[in-house]
């Protein structure tokens, strides 16, 4: 069974594709996240301050496209981001303070 995940593709004021996901990432749907990431060009901003649970599976398909996008996280999944070392490999912003 599939773990519900809504991704909304939008364009910021600065140009910048936004991929807003809602919802939870884990191993049965990181092939939506994977071909959603693939399928912009560019740089892009990732916000997952409405994403409630982020496994693995998960954190390989952000760590595949590291080099071209940057996270907008809410609180409790910043941590995750910061252990795993992706936040080292990219621009993670916490969502209360950006």
């Amino acid at each position: 069974m599939t773990t519900l995940l809504t991704l909304t593709p939008s364009r910021r004021s600065d140009g910048v594709t936004q991929l807003t996901a809602v919802g939870e990432i884990d191993m049965s749907n990181t092939d939506t996240l994977a071909t959603a990431i693939e399928a912009t060009e560019g740089p892009l901003v990732l916000d997952l301050t409405a994403v409630e649970y982020l496994d693995s599976a998960g954190l390989s398909v952000l760590f595949r496209h590291a080099d071209r996008i940057e996270l907008i996280a809410a609180p409790l999944l910043v941590p995750v981001l910061e252990v795993s070392g992706l936040a080292d490999l990219t621009t993670v912003h916490g969502a209360d303070t950006d």
